[in-house]
């Protein structure tokens, strides 16, 4: 591997898609990698993130009352997390950038900032209440118009 400290490029989903494809190939770990071994590996992965925030509480932003290695440890759990998913949107055929920027149109036309802007309602707990005007930071929309799609 070369010297990642010095790098200055931002790292890409493709790239990490090569990697992660290589990997994979030169260890003859191609067989194991089906769609649901790489979800039951991505969910552990998932528990072991979890255990680094279980029974600390509310943390703040850029964790500043963390130690190095805790960060370390929390970027290494995060990258393992990164990595089976992008190998598991390869292995199933989706291009995760683009799926990613969807889903990021779907958020925004289910949240529009000038009904939405500092509320932490789900698209379900909208109010369909278009005549009168929007109070307690609530999303003021129809829910018909959201139905057909997930929440992030």
């Amino acid at each position: 591997m070369s010297n990642l400290e010095d790098r200055e490029e931002d790292v890409s989903l493709l790239e990490l898609k090569k990697k992660m494809a290589d990997f994979a190939k030169e260890r003859d770990w191609d067989r194991f990698h089906s769609p649901r071994n790489l979800l039951l590996a991505l969910v552990g992965e998932v528990g072991e993130l979890s255990e680094i925030f279980q029974w600390k509480g509310e943390v703040a932003r850029g964790l500043p009352d963390w130690e190095d290695e805790e960060k370390q440890h929390l970027g290494e759990e995060l990258s393992d997390v990164l990595l089976y998913l992008v190998r598991l949107s390869d292995i199933c055929g989706v291009d995760l950038g683009k799926a990613a920027l969807r889903k990021l149109e779907i958020n925004a036309n289910k949240y529009p900032v000038n009904l939405c802007k500092g509320s932490s309602k789900k698209h379900n707990q909208i109010i369909n209440n278009s005549s009168s005007p929007t109070t307690n930071n609530s999303c003021s929309m129809k829910d018909d118009i959201f139905q057909s799609h997930d929440g992030v």
